[in-house]
């Protein structure tokens, strides 16, 4: 079975601003964001769970004329906040890249 990153030119997640992040997943080829779309491995509901998030708080957005799906969750602690582990939001998206693609 394949893994996201396996189906994708980039994955990656900043922030959009202190209080949000965003995660772009841009995909090499329609048929992979196809197949990824119909496989509903990306939905509001699998992100908030994989990110600890109600799922009503969940913004997705797919993009096909750019082969892109993004999402974008609350920041659990703001950018900069003495209790912040990531400043610019570039390293959580890890939880993603191995997702198994059916």
């Amino acid at each position: 079975m394949a893994e996201l990153w396996q189906c994708t030119k980039l994955i990656r997640s900043k922030n959009a601003g202190p209080f949000v992040l965003t995660f772009d997943i841009m995909f090499k080829d329609v048929e992979s964001y196809d197949r990824v779309l119909k496989s509903r491995l990306l939905t509001p509901e699998i992100i908030g769970r994989l990110y600890g998030v109600p799922e009503a708080e969940v913004r997705s957005f797919e993009i096909k004329e750019i082969l892109t799906i993004k999402f974008s969750i609350p920041r659990k602690v703001s950018s900069g906040d003495v209790h912040d582990s990531d400043v610019y939001g570039g390293q959580f998206h890890g939880p993603l890249v191995r997702l198994p693609v059916g």
